[in-house]
């Protein structure tokens, strides 16, 4: 603290920017990590449903009385609803059909993604920024400190090394708000991509089950 406090007020500035940068960060990790967490449970939940032999209608009844669903429940609820909807077309043939629903399914995919991946670049931007504005307050410090030490006409070690410590815990706290925000933006992006998988392969399953009851 009390090298902080010793600190120029350029250096403090920026010491008190990273710090606030990784406060920030750390709220939208926690914050992160349990939509993901929520994401997964319920995806598994209503995998189990989905093969556990419960009624296609039944499934959809359900998804429509609860009203704001999400991950693979809003995709079976919009791929159902467009094959619903295009089945009883008059005339409609069975490529119209299922394009219709892949369609809605992707799209309802797609927006899903997109919230879980929501506000991650955050974590990208505070990862990569973070340590070069704690070497700029680095640098600034070091350089007030040789200016400061210019003045005083007499270079030892006792007279520099404390200005010099004062700026490198800029980039101590520079490293502390980055490494974090790294760590974290890799593990969402891979929970993301894994999600994103299991969407896509729910969907190429159901669409061949769509496919069967379309020719029935």
């Amino acid at each position: 603290m009390s090298l902080i406090l010793n600190a120029s007020l350029v250096v403090q500035l920026v010491m008190l920017g990273l710090a606030l940068l990784s406060v920030l960060s750390w709220t939208l990790i926690i914050s992160k990590l349990g939509t993901l967490r929520s994401a997964r449970r319920h995806s598994e939940s209503f995998e189990q449903n989905f093969w556990g032999g419960t009624d296609l209608n039944r499934l959809y009844e359900d998804a429509r009385q609860q009203g704001d669903t999400v991950g693979m429940e809003r995709i079976f609820q919009s791929g159902f609803a467009e094959f619903l909807k295009q089945r009883g077309r008059s005339g409609a043939e069975l490529s119209d059909i299922m394009d219709g629903a892949r369609r809605a399914m992707r799209a309802a995919a797609q927006r899903e993604l997109d919230r879980l991946d929501s506000h991650t670049s955050f974590l990208a931007t505070v990862g990569s920024v973070s340590p070069y504005i704690g070497l700029f307050g680095t640098v600034w410090g070091i350089m007030h400190a040789f200016i400061g030490l210019g003045n005083a006409g007499q270079a030892t070690l006792s007279t520099v090394a404390p200005g010099i410590a004062e700026a490198l815990v800029a980039t101590a706290i520079g490293l502390f708000a980055a490494i974090p925000a790294v760590v974290a933006y890799n593990r969402f992006a891979a929970d993301v991509d894994r999600l994103a998988s299991r969407f896509d392969t729910f969907m190429e399953e159901f669409s061949n089950i769509l496919q069967r009851l379309a020719t029935r």
